[in-house]
């Protein structure tokens, strides 16, 4: 009646505790050190700004880019390390304005304490002005990212910041029930003034229950808040639900959640007070206290497929998210599908694409949404030298907003330097 022993299998993964596919999890991917240099162009570049027509303005440039990062795994008797680290910086011939530098950060470490006590830890961080962040499932990461707080529908070419720290405590009181107890922290900074930076924190639990060896059913229940620089406003909000998770098959998994959520929001914002009233008081404006209460349908379900050297997912959802710096709390429903792979010969490729469509519930009513697709890939030319292109496009769109609709492509081609003979990893 003890956990299995670490890094054996335990169960199909549970995707409200943030895992990534049990089929996934190998003991070890040796840490490898990568150097690219590329070619770039980009379209759609926009600052928070507009010209005098009160139009978004928007160029186009080549440019070049360098980057280095690492990735890997390690495992320890008790302990199991993950890592995916990248950095670069571009430049844009004639927009030196745009130049930017980008960093991200997946870390994930799991240690068992005792053979019914585990601890797992994630963390994501980085920086970037152009926002092309995928969340794919990285195999060096064993979490999900997507179960993360990461920014991923930023409008403008403005400077941002993002952390999130997510640490669960399971409590493995049989080989069939479990207890999970968890909470997160993050924040979104912008270097724009205008735009509004969430952060807040959750706290969850859940009890998982395996009616199987390859099914698991449980409840989990989370209180998440946000609140805003630069404006006083702050949502709370109840989620309830129930999980499952069952392994089809050796190499198909299918995991997910359903429930509901209860948010409560509030504004305060300075309303123009009656001339007469302004006259006799002394002010123009008083505060005002805006509130909200809304129940939304809440899902979030993976179905993936592990093979010996990739992984293929598909994903939908439907929550509460902190919004974009331009809009704040949002009902996100999003659906992505993306395949990884890494062969030990001499080829390494992704591809993703992703759906978003948000309904804001704080101090713009309206709908925004966008729809992308994109890949990345390396080819071994000899030794540690590889040919490394990629791309994207972007379709932001709102039905509410005509000057949100806009197209942005990304293109890059160049040369990439890693050692040993397997092919150069790019999530």
């Amino acid at each position: 009646m003890a956990a299995p022993a670490l890094a054996q299998y335990a169960g199909p993964a549970i995707l409200s505790r943030g895992e990534a596919p049990a089929a996934m999890q190998s003991p070890q991917i040796d840490f490898r050190p990568f150097l690219t240099v590329t070619g770039t162009y980009d379209t759609g570049l926009a600052g928070v700004a507009v010209n005098s027509s009160g139009q978004l303005v928007q160029s186009a440039a080549y440019g070049t880019s360098i980057a280095a990062g690492i990735s890997g795994t390690h495992s320890w008797k008790h302990t199991k390390l993950g890592l995916d680290y990248s950095g670069s910086y571009s430049h844009l011939f004639g927009h030196s304005f745009y130049d930017s530098t980008t960093q991200t950060l997946s870390l994930g470490l799991t240690h068992q304490f005792s053979r019914h006590v585990l601890l797992n830890l994630r963390e994501n961080a980085g920086i970037f002005s152009q926002n092309f962040l995928t969340l794919g499932l990285p195999q060096t990461v064993p979490f999900d990212p997507s179960q993360s707080n990461i920014p991923v529908t930023d409008f403008f070419n403005n400077r941002t910041y993002y952390l999130t720290s997510q640490a669960d405590l399971i409590y493995q009181r049989s080989t069939r029930m479990s207890f999970d107890f968890g909470g997160d922290v993050f924040f979104t900074r912008y270097r724009s003034k205008e735009l509004f930076g969430p952060g807040g924190y959750t706290a969850r639990g859940d009890m998982e229950y395996r009616i199987s060896r390859h099914t698991t059913i449980g409840g989990e229940y989370s209180f998440t808040h946000y609140d805003f620089t630069h404006l006083n406003s702050s949502t709370d909000f109840h989620q309830a639900g129930l999980t499952f998770a069952s392994r089809l098959t050796q190499w198909w998994e299918l995991t997910g959640y359903f429930g509901a959520i209860r948010a409560e929001t509030y504004i305060v914002e300075a309303v123009p007070l009656d001339p007469k009233v302004a006259a006799l008081l002394g002010v123009s404006a008083a505060p005002e206290l805006i509130y909200s209460l809304r129940y939304v349908p809440a899902f979030g379900v993976r179905l993936s497929r592990t093979f010996h050297y990739g992984v293929f997912y598909i994903t939908g959802a439907r929550t509460v998210v902190p919004g974009n710096g331009l809009f704040l709390t949002s009902i996100m429903t999003n659906a992505a599908a993306g395949y990884t792979y890494t062969g030990l010969r001499r080829w390494s490729f992704t591809m993703q694409a992703l759906f978003d469509r948000g309904s804001s519930l704080g101090n713009i009513i309206g709908t925004y949404g966008d729809i992308s697709t994109g890949f990345s890939m390396s080819r071994q030319i000899t030794g540690g030298m590889h040919f490394v292109a990629g791309g994207e496009a972007r379709r932001y769109q709102s039905p509410s907003f005509n000057q949100y609709n806009r197209n942005v492509y990304d293109a890059h081609i160049g040369l990439g330097f890693t050692p040993g003979n397997v092919p150069l990893r790019l999530w």
